[in-house]
């Protein structure tokens, strides 16, 4: 019978992203659910998955996740798959580690998921047909009206973005206090305000430059300096 696992390279250091790094919180949460999920999908026996997962819970403990933080995602994640009136929500026989493992083979990956709207949105390209310049175009009420929705509802967000650290926690709630007092009873109040981050550049990314200057990748040839060296002649 075939079997499949997960592969680790013999060199592989057991790391993911710390949990004291600086981070938002999601982030840790991707690590934990994209690490059960891969080990669903390539395990073909419970047992293999079993020992997956105690290699997965491992590697977090030695990155510094909490065992409570640890124990909370796993038990969302099987959740998702599990009976609700199931009192402890784990798998613990092949039978329920088959039901799940079928019903994630079933959901596409990201990569999947990425290529079917690349290619849905190529078909409507090419499906489109070319309108010559000199033909008027008519444009009926609906779509006058579509497009003044979608205007409007751009109009009326307001987007800020900022550069994600712990420090900042309550940003975002401290944010719409502030801009809620500011523009309460005026027009600017039924502005949508969305508050987002972005993760902080790496060290290596703040200290190597992957753009040296123009200047420093043109090949300059080479000029030989005339030597100084005297030829005595006798």
């Amino acid at each position: 019978m075939l079997s499949t696992s997960v592969y680790h390279k013999p060199a592989a250091e057991p790391y993911v992203v710390p949990f004291i790094s600086d981070h938002p919180r999601h982030t840790f949460v991707n690590v934990i659910q994209t690490s059960l999920t891969r080990a669903v999908r390539n395990s073909s026996t419970f047992e293999i998955f079993n020992n997956e997962r105690i290699y997965i819970k491992l590697t977090l403990l030695y990155n510094g996740y909490p065992s409570s933080f640890i124990e909370k995602r796993f038990q969302n994640f099987f959740s998702e798959y599990i009976n609700s009136s199931s009192f402890l929500p784990f798998i613990d026989n092949e039978t329920q580690f088959v039901t799940m493992r079928n019903k994630i083979l079933n959901l596409p990956t990201a990569r999947q998921s990425q290529v079917s709207i690349s290619a849905a949105t190529a078909d409507i390209d090419n499906d489109q047909t070319y309108e010559p310049q000199n033909e008027p175009i008519t444009t009926t009420a609906t779509t006058v009206q579509e497009r003044n929705k979608k205007e409007h509802a751009r109009g009326s967000k307001l987007i800020v973005h900022y550069t994600h650290e712990k420090r900042f926690q309550t940003f975002k709630s401290d944010i719409h206090q502030v801009y809620g007092n500011v523009f309460k009873d005026t027009p600017a109040a039924d502005v949508k305000l969305i508050v987002g981050n972005k993760n902080r550049r790496s060290a290596k990314t703040e200290l190597i430059c992957k753009r040296p200057k123009q200047s420093l990748l043109i090949n300059k040839p080479f000029k030989s300096k005339p030597s100084n060296v005297e030829i005595n002649r006798e």
